[in-house]
């Protein structure tokens, strides 16, 4: 199952470069659309509270190296997000990409085969193939088809990313050297000396905190969104940050449980400088969708944060974060798209008065303003909730600047969207924007719903992450440092009822 959808995306690439224009489009849709059935298959035969690892497959090719790919609960929403993602990308560069767009939709589907091969590796060698292959079509995208400036901001991200990488490779090196296998199941168990741990985990952290991306090394990503086109913004935001997420949970904090106890502070200071700053950045931009990138920076440090609680609510609300962060800043991208596919600007002040002659266009913007605010109701709510309530229970100091961080975020999208939106409808250019196409309808309507779906009915997506969460909290417990809050259910019951199952669900696996 796993291979054949790592195998559809790549063979339509293939297909896309010698394609006509019409299709080639065609094609990419199309494509992308049986991935996403697939994806739907895998997550309703998924056995909530079976084996840690599902959809296992293995084969081996020359000596050491194998193909193993198997997905846990975690790997799976994320398997589900790209999917989901995908085709709206495709939706959204229809008509806005006129050049070599065989290429291009080529590029994405490349880009999906990366995505799932990243999430669903199970062999230490194979994730980073996958891992540093994200890099190549998301350099493309950006320097054939961004903005004015696309190369300079092409070799930022490529530079910077790879920089951190080879770090993480001597790291795995190591590993593969010290545990003597590359299967990541295994590696998962194995017992790291402690004072080699930090030196593994310093490494990963150089690669991971650039592609999540953490202050201070934040950079490439406002730049590379300013000069992307619409969709690979989208794609951009919505999964490939994602995977520096991934790479925490999956790697760092169950493989170096006693290093990531031992820096945890450095992971939250990090994350408080970040909440802050780039929030307040954001409120300062006059490009809509610098203002937006900033607000991912906030948004993921948030889930840093949320990781390093090392609790269950912690780690499950940082993943809910990173799941509606993917659906919402996709569709925020989407929403300046739709507006500079009409006025080819981005800048805020150009704008003004759309709720006048784009009624539904307001109605959509303001949805996902609200969710990326957390307003309760929307998909924003539950992980911000989750995320913080574990942050408390490690650190009630971190947990009040990361909520001082959520309300800037409300300042600044409010004030973007007041600016934008409301007001006086002066300009002609701007009065003669029409309304959402049925195609830009198509795009926005599921963004919308699945915005709405997580943050009305969150069980559907936690559900399936619960039992990892668990192991992963069961593997760093004896580690974990004392948090200095202690939340009103008193150190009674509750705290031995955790305790028990965290024991528990450490026998099971």
């Amino acid at each position: 199952m796993l291979s054949l959808m790592l195998a559809i995306p790549a063979v339509a690439a293939v297909a896309c470069l010698f394609l006509g224009d019409r299709a080639a489009r065609w094609t990419a849709l199309g494509a992308t659309l049986v991935t996403f059935l697939l994806g739907c298959i895998l997550w309703a035969q998924f056995d909530i509270g079976g084996a840690q690892w599902q959809f296992t497959e293995r084969a081996d090719l020359f000596g050491r190296f194998q193909w193993a790919l198997g997905i846990d609960g975690l790997a799976l929403m994320l398997i589900m997000l790209s999917t989901f993602l995908m085709p709206l990308c495709i939706l959204a560069s229809w008509d806005a990409i006129k050049s070599r767009v065989g290429l291009y939709m080529a590029m994405f589907l490349v880009m999906e085969t990366i995505m799932i091969g990243v999430f669903a590796a199970q062999d230490l060698i194979l994730f980073y193939i996958f891992f540093e292959a994200g890099l190549i079509p998301m350099y493309f995208i950006i320097g054939i088809w961004g903005g004015a400036n696309r190369i300079y901001a092409a070799f930022k991200f490529f530079l910077y990313t790879l920089l951190g990488s080879v770090l993480m490779l001597i790291a795995m090196i190591a590993m593969i050297r010290e545990a003597g296998t590359t299967e990541i199941p295994v590696l998962l168990n194995y017992g790291f000396p402690p004072e080699m741990q930090t030196w593994l985990w310093l490494a990963f952290f150089a690669s991971l905190a650039v592609k999540m991306p953490m202050w201070p090394v934040h950079t490439w990503l406002p730049d590379a969104h300013v000069q992307a086109p619409t969709a690979g913004s989208m794609i951009l935001a919505g999964v490939l940050l994602k995977m520096g997420g991934y790479g925490f949970i999956r790697f760092m904090m169950p493989m170096f449980p006693e290093a990531s106890a031992q820096l945890m502070w450095v992971v939250f200071a990090l994350s408080m400088v970040a909440v802050v700053y780039t929030s307040l950045v954001a409120l300062v931009q006059n490009d809509m969708k610098k203002l937006i990138a900033y607000s991912s920076v906030a948004h993921m440090a948030i889930v840093t944060a949320g990781l390093f609680a090392f609790n269950q609510q912690g780690i499950e609300g940082a993943m809910i974060v990173m799941l509606s962060h993917g659906v919402v800043s996709a569709a925020l991208f989407f929403c300046v798209g739709v507006i500079y596919d009409r006025l080819h600007t981005r800048e805020i002040d150009r704008y003004g008065g759309l709720a006048i002659n784009m009624p539904a266009y307001a109605l959509f913007f303001m949805l996902f303003t609200m969710a990326s605010i957390g307003l309760p109701g929307t998909s924003g709510f539950v992980g911000e909730f989750l995320s913080i309530l574990g942050i408390y229970e490690a650190s009630s100091w971190v947990a009040f600047v990361c909520t001082t961080g959520i309300i800037l975020g409300a300042a600044y999208m409010l004030y973007l969207y007041r600016r934008v939106v409301f007001g006086e409808l002066t300009k002609d250019d701007v009065k003669a924007m029409p309304d959402l196409s049925p195609r830009e309808w198509a795009i926005m309507a599921p963004l919308a719903a699945v915005a709405l779906w997580m943050g009305v009915y969150p069980e559907s997506f936690l559900a399936p992450m619960r039992g990892d969460v668990t192991t992963v909290v069961a593997r760093l417990a004896p580690a974990k440092p004392a948090g200095d809050a202690h939340l009103a259910l008193g150190e009674g019951k509750p705290a031995e009822a955790t305790h028990g199952s965290a024991h528990h669900g450490g026998g099971v696996q």
